[in-house]
């Protein structure tokens, strides 16, 4: 599913019309359809306004797997502890 897909998808979940979600961003329903068509793609600020208004984070709505980055970084704290662990009692 492209971001495009997923962005209607939790628009009509939320069942808000092409027309109310471009008020609310604010911008015009052309341009927030394009949007939803892959043909445009909204700036930051949009953005930022569309998962407030859609109650989503931008994980959800980016299809974000930030699973992958807390495993990276439990593991770079497991590193971290076993290199104090060898500091502190492996001399």
């Amino acid at each position: 599913m492209n971001f495009g897909e997923r962005l209607k998808r939790f628009r009509e979940e939320k069942d808000i019309t092409q027309q109310q979600m471009a008020e609310l961003i604010p911008m015009n329903q052309s341009n927030y359809s394009k949007i939803e068509r892959n043909a445009q793609h909204p700036s930051i600020d949009q953005l930022i306004r569309i998962v407030e208004i859609l109650e989503i984070t931008l994980d959800e709505l980016l299809a974000i797997d930030s699973s992958i980055y807390i495993k990276k970084r439990v593991k770079d704290i497991e590193n971290n502890v076993e290199e104090i662990y060898n500091q502190l009692f492996k001399k």
